[in-house]
């Protein structure tokens, strides 16, 4: 099963789905809010996310699959498999969000400033505060996206059992790799393999990355 990334769809991973197929029985859909899919009519947590996922699996028949997820999508692969080790099979996740590094002083000026400008100029601060994607999305996807990117999930993914290979691109500067690594720690049954690429590692390097995977699942 296939999780995509935030404002991605499923077929990012067209060179993936169409070189497993040949050996698997393939699920990838677009996570609502996000390529065909409905829009949101509220604000989901990564919570929400997972719990919408495992509809979709009962709905597909898809019992315990493999999964390979890039950056959101690790975040529900994550949350999914802490809940219930056996839902899932073995993860395999790319580009891993999910852990909050500390933001330091930088950070935590600009949410000050954000907030002191929001309440004089609300309009304002929407349009020059945030980054390029937070300011593309609609209000119901800002609240989402505040509640996705504020939740580090280190303790869930400690209670997760299942094995866990996480794939980070040498040059990835949106998921770094001290994030990568950090999730390492965190697992208990994880390792990490570095691949050449940015955050799309995956569609960048597919045949590397396919081979890996590959092995990983057989």
């Amino acid at each position: 099963m296939f999780l995509h990334g935030y404002l991605s769809s499923k077929e990012a991973f067209s060179a993936q789905i169409s070189y497993f197929s040949r050996y698997f029985r393939v699920t990838a859909f677009d996570f609502l809010g996000f390529g065909q899919s409905d829009p949101l009519t509220s604000a989901y947590s990564v919570g929400d996310y997972a719990e919408w996922t495992k509809g979709i699996l009962r709905e597909l028949k898809v019992e315990k699959p493999h999964i390979i997820a890039h950056s959101f999508g690790c975040r529900v692969a994550v949350k999914l498999a802490s809940a219930e080790n056996s839902a899932v099979d073995k993860l395999l996740l790319t580009g891993p969000a999910g852990v909050i590094l500390n933001r330091g002083l930088g950070y935590k000026i600009k949410v000050k400033a954000y907030r002191a400008v929001k309440k004089i100029a609300p309009r304002f601060a929407q349009k020059h505060f945030g980054s390029a994607e937070y300011r593309s999305l609609s209000p119901i996807m800002r609240e989402s996206y505040k509640k996705i990117v504020n939740e580090d999930l280190r303790a869930c993914a400690q209670k997760v059992e299942n094995e866990v290979l996480l794939v980070e691109g040498t040059r990835d500067t949106v998921t770094t790799k001290a994030e990568a690594e950090a999730y390492e720690r965190a697992f208990p049954n994880a390792r990490l393999q570095t691949i050449e690429g940015g955050h799309f590692a995956f569609a960048e390097n597919p045949v590397v990355f396919n081979l890996l995977a590959e092995e990983f699942f057989v």
